[in-house]
């Protein structure tokens, strides 16, 4: 398996033409941002590694994609979260039960502040320059694609949770990548640029109010449902949701659309499953107790 090359479609949303890199089809276990991020631990050897220690959340899709590289790698994998729900441990469901199934060891702590000489630490949701490696492939299947398609005016667009991808997809890319920040506001995200790069930063698109990671908002699951019925893809709740609004709003804006736009879809696909959960029972049940 080379987990690169997935494939571009062109799609109508909201009566606006649009292309997406379906980088959730890269492979079924291993795929989206995250499988470009690690691309360099998955390609290169590391003899002397028996152990890989990150953390986040207990539904992070990083999470559940380190699971899977070390599973393939045969490393063990220990992850640290602050907290899990007592529920989910009860119920598990989505990226916390499969990274499971891999073999992860969740940790209820404090990431140690030292390691040994055979453990690898990744920063959490993978903001390693490490991740360098696949994103440049990924940003060279994007040039070889605009150039048998010619296409010369090129905006390419996905949503930051570190902001790592959109990063270096702006590094490698000729054309302009634009983002949105999905984890902290706009600040929060130029100051995870700054850990990686110096310059030449994605343009950060506004939201129009402020989101909290996490939270439930009815415009997030209205505009996920939208996206599945009009293009027959499923996208992320978490991210993806929120990249679509900021979007739409900013191709509606536009008096004359002289470039064509390429989303890159994020995977993390797994944790819709806890999501969808979530906002049906918040939403969906109370709009059959209004019909009641």
């Amino acid at each position: 398996m080379n987990y690169i090359n997935s494939p571009i479609e062109q799609i109508s949303f909201n009566n606006q033409k649009y292309f997406v890199k379906r980088d959730d089809l890269l492979n079924k276990d291993f795929s989206g941002n995250k499988a470009r991020k690690f691309y360099y631990f998955l390609k290169n050897d590391f003899p002397e590694v028996k152990k890989v220690i990150s953390f986040g959340s207990a539904q992070s899709n990083a999470m559940y994609s380190l699971s899977v590289l070390c599973k393939i790698k045969g490393w063990k994998f220990d992850y640290y979260v602050d907290h899990i729900a007592l529920y989910l441990k009860e119920n598990p469901v989505g990226n916390y039960k499969f990274a499971k199934e891999f073999g992860m060891n969740i940790i209820e702590a404090e990431v140690p502040k030292s390691f040994k000489e055979d453990e690898l630490f990744i920063s959490e949701g993978g903001a390693v320059k490490e991740a360098s490696f696949g994103i440049e492939i990924l940003a060279n299947e994007i040039k070889t694609w605009a150039e048998e398609n010619q296409i010369k005016n090129l905006k390419v667009f996905l949503p930051s949770g570190t902001g790592t991808t959109s990063l270096y997809l702006q590094k490698f890319l000729p054309f302009e990548v634009l983002t949105c920040s999905c984890v902290g506001d706009d600040e929060y995200l130029e100051k995870q640029f700054l850990e990686l790069e110096k310059s030449n930063f994605p343009t950060i698109l506004k939201k129009e109010k402020k989101y909290h990671f996490g939270k439930l908002y009815k415009e997030l699951y209205e505009i996920h449902n939208e996206l599945l019925k009009q293009t027959n893809i499923e996208f992320d709740l978490l991210y993806d949701s929120l990249g679509w609004i900021c979007l739409d709003k900013y191709t509606k804006n536009l008096r004359n659309r002289d470039f064509e736009i390429l989303y890159i879809h994020q995977g993390g696909l797994l944790g819709n499953i806890s999501m969808k959960e979530r906002y049906s029972f918040k939403f969906d049940k109370k709009e059959e107790n209004r019909l009641c």
